[in-house]
């Protein structure tokens, strides 16, 4: 460990920006991981008493359970009970609560989107700073100051793995967030239509003539 410590203190003044990319990605990445894991909720579990409630006629209930539950999907079906309670606008509050819900589960998505760019940049620019050394010590002493050479060709290359090793890590990161987003997403356009279809059951019915 400090053996590595000292070969990244070779790649020159880069690589303190490059550990602040670093420390910014990996923070992300573990508050989003936890957050996204907060937001999951069993979608159909929560279909399935919010039918019982609304079944029975108690939408208050059905409406203190989704309060109840975490998560974005939850948050929008509640939405939906509340505005087909209050006056039957059931599509168009959950419509709106999504557009709230959306941008929270994207939230400092754009730091790690950030690193992922930045990062090589910052590796490359530590290339260009190491071979700019390596030629001045070339021309202040010629091909006889060997070590002093190889010293900037090595912070070249450690400054640019470094860039291209956190640029790779901060992308699968990136990537696999983008993926939960869009399935919780997906799930709570279903579920949204799910409730829609369910509630006009339950109209239909309550208007359905007695049969004698």
């Amino acid at each position: 460990m400090i053996e590595l410590i000292r070969t990244l203190a070779k790649g020159g003044v880069v690589m303190v920006p490059l550990l602040l990319c670093s420390l910014a990605a990996l923070t992300v990445i573990i508050e989003r991981y936890l957050a996204l894991r907060r937001a999951s909720a069993d979608g159909g579990r929560l279909m399935t008493a919010i039918r019982g409630h609304c079944c029975a006629g108690d939408i208050q209930q059905a409406i203190d359970v989704c309060d109840a539950a975490p998560g974005p999907i939850a948050a929008v079906l509640a939405a939906g009970l509340r505005g087909y309670n209050q006056n039957g606008g059931a599509q168009r509050a959950m419509e709106e609560q999504a557009l709230l819900e959306i941008p929270r589960l994207s939230r400092r998505l754009v730091v790690l989107d950030t690193v992922v760019t930045v990062a090589p940049l910052l590796g490359l620019l530590g290339t260009v700073i190491g071979m700019i050394s390596s030629f001045h010590i070339v021309a202040m002493a010629g091909a006889s100051h060997p070590t002093g050479i190889t010293a900037g060709v090595a912070e070249a290359l450690i400054a640019t793995a470094t860039g291209l090793v956190i640029a790779i890590f901060t992308l699968v990161g990136y990537n696999y967030f983008q993926d939960r987003i869009k399935g919780m997403v997906a799930e709570m356009e279903i579920r949204a239509t799910q409730l829609v279809n369910f509630l006009a059951e339950c109209q239909e019915r309550a208007n359905a003539p007695i049969s004698v």
